[in-house]
């Protein structure tokens, strides 16, 4: 079982920053396998999991229930969260989903720090949410790159909430783990919903669907979480929600440079007034 000891704030903020631009890259891959392998979100979240859990089968597993129950809470989070955020690239293309998908992490975090760790919600923190709820509400109604951007909205708040339960069980002592068993769970929690969409790659090029799918699983998954999760044993909720800002930034540019998506004036709009809800959160 992996372990976090306690860092520096410094080298938190770090850990947590490389953890979002990993994942803002993986979403990016992620979006290339859905269009060209004929794998599904579910299947491309399997192999992820797949891939890392064989990455560190080698590491000790740890003994104690309650570090069992930790890896399989854990798992099931990544598992709803990971398979409900490709499903919204999917559906609403990588720069809408991504951007609601971490838009909506700060406001549920902030709200779930105030309703379950005591934090206090000043009046601040409580007009960020309706900012944000507005700059969600444009990008909602932006064009989307994918065919149903209503669904994949849908999946990106689910996702998002999915990531918020992971950040505040993580500051409330809830002992989350990216290893081994918590690889494990998250496969074995979707490999029956793959099985039924296809596990297999059934297009594309064999090499790079292998390559791709060998990069999900160790770079925005085993290796991110790690980060991440030893970042928030120095950094606040709120702040690592701030820090994660830089998902949405890597895979909304990848997008529009690389996968042919659209930059439009709602797009910008939504995002502008989600950063301000965001920067008055961490003021808060």
């Amino acid at each position: 079982m992996t372990s976090y000891p306690a860092v520096p704030f410094r080298r938190g903020l770090l850990s947590i920053s490389a953890a979002a631009v990993a994942w803002g890259a993986g979403g990016a891959v992620a979006a290339l396998l859905l269009r060209t392998s004929g794998l599904g979100p579910v299947a491309v979240s399997c192999w992820r999991f797949g891939v890392a859990a064989l990455c560190v089968a080698v590491l000790p597993s740890g003994g104690t229930t309650t570090r069992r129950r930790a890896a399989v809470l854990t798992g099931l989070g990544l598992a709803v969260s990971q398979c409900a955020y490709f499903g919204s690239v999917q559906y609403a293309g990588l720069g809408l989903g991504t951007l609601i998908t971490i838009g909506a992490g700060p406001v549920l975090t902030s709200l779930g720090a105030h309703l379950l760790l005591g934090e206090r919600l000043t009046r601040r923190a409580a007009a960020a949410v309706l900012l944000a709820l507005g700059g969600l509400a444009l990008l909602v109604a932006a064009p989307a790159a994918g065919p149903r951007p209503a669904l994949g909205a849908a999946l990106a708040v689910l996702a998002g909430a999915g990531q918020s339960g992971l950040t505040l069980w993580a500051r409330g002592g809830g002992s989350a783990t990216a290893g081994t068993g918590a690889f494990l769970t998250g496969l074995l929690c979707l490999l029956p919903f793959a099985a039924v969409q296809g596990v297999l790659p059934t297009a594309g090029e064999p090499a790079f669907t292998g390559v791709a799918l060998l990069f999900l699983g160790t770079v925005p998954t085993l290796l991110a979480y790690r980060w991440y999760f030893t970042g928030l044993t120095a950094v606040p909720g709120t702040t690592a929600s701030v820090l994660v800002l830089l998902e949405p930034a890597t895979a909304a540019l990848i997008g529009v440079l690389f996968l042919g998506e659209p930059l439009t004036a709602g797009l910008l709009a939504g995002s502008a007034l989600l950063l301000a809800a965001i920067a008055a959160l961490a003021r808060a």
